[in-house]
């Protein structure tokens, strides 16, 4: 099974993240995440696959989120406005984002990636 791999081609982690499954020889289809931004079924399923809380797939450092004053908006909606609001655009997302269908990691820590795609 190929991971999918949402990235956005500026982004330091992102690139941090391809160039170690990279250099592990390990298959990923790249994904432009803010050109095919995943839907919200799409996002649904690797939440629910994820087992982590859906406020951590927020880009919580990235500008949109802070511009739409996310931080004190998420706690009072439901979760399927947050799924929504999450595949309504790929820059509020957190990235890289990577998923086989069983396992999902998101940003970019070597020891998740190692326990994850190793």
């Amino acid at each position: 099974m190929t991971i999918q791999f949402y990235q956005y081609p500026k982004c330091s982690t992102c690139k941090k993240a391809q160039k170690w499954l990279d250099d592990q020889h390990i298959a990923y289809e790249s994904i432009h995440i803010v050109e095919e931004t995943p839907t919200k079924e799409q996002l649904q399923a690797i939440y629910e696959t994820s087992g982590l809380p859906l406020k951590k797939f927020f880009n919580t450092s990235g500008m949109k989120y802070k511009e739409l004053g996310l931080k004190d908006k998420l706690p009072e909606m439901s979760e399927e406005e947050q799924l929504a609001l999450l595949a309504s655009d790929g820059m509020l997302i957190k990235r890289p984002l990577a998923t086989d269908g069983k396992k999902v990691t998101l940003g970019f820590k070597e020891s998740d990636f190692l326990e994850s795609w190793k």
